[in-house]
């Protein structure tokens, strides 16, 4: 009984880990994570930044935000995002220098500030 209850909770942790990297797969929500590492935005401040349309970047934020990724904030009909996993931040901003390193570009990405 005890095997089976381990090999359930390690399939469980294990499809929750491939959950969450699966938030990490998609170039626009790495665009918008790079976007708000410095500061909290707008959703209209983050569309411009990710060079994408509204309705894609907001389905993007709201992955991150359910992922809780993302926290948001509103003020009158404006919607902000930010940071709240600042681990994630963190393991992006490593695994996004160490592929910079690795193509010998100059540029650093979700450096926060």
């Amino acid at each position: 009984m005890n095997d089976n209850l381990r090999k359930e909770q390690t399939e469980e942790l294990f499809e929750e880990v491939a959950n969450y990297f699966s938030l990490l797969c998609e170039p626009t929500r790495l665009k918008i994570l790079n976007s708000v590492c410095k500061g909290e935005k707008s959703v209209g401040e983050i569309v411009i930044a990710v060079d994408s349309t509204q309705a894609n970047v907001s389905r993007q934020i709201n992955l991150l935000y359910r992922g809780k990724i993302l926290a948001r904030r509103k003020e009158g009909t404006q919607v902000f995002y930010r940071i709240d996993d600042q681990k994630t931040l963190t393991m992006c901003q490593t695994v996004c220098g160490e592929i910079s390193e690795r193509l010998g570009l100059s540029t650093t990405l979700m450096d926060a500030q």
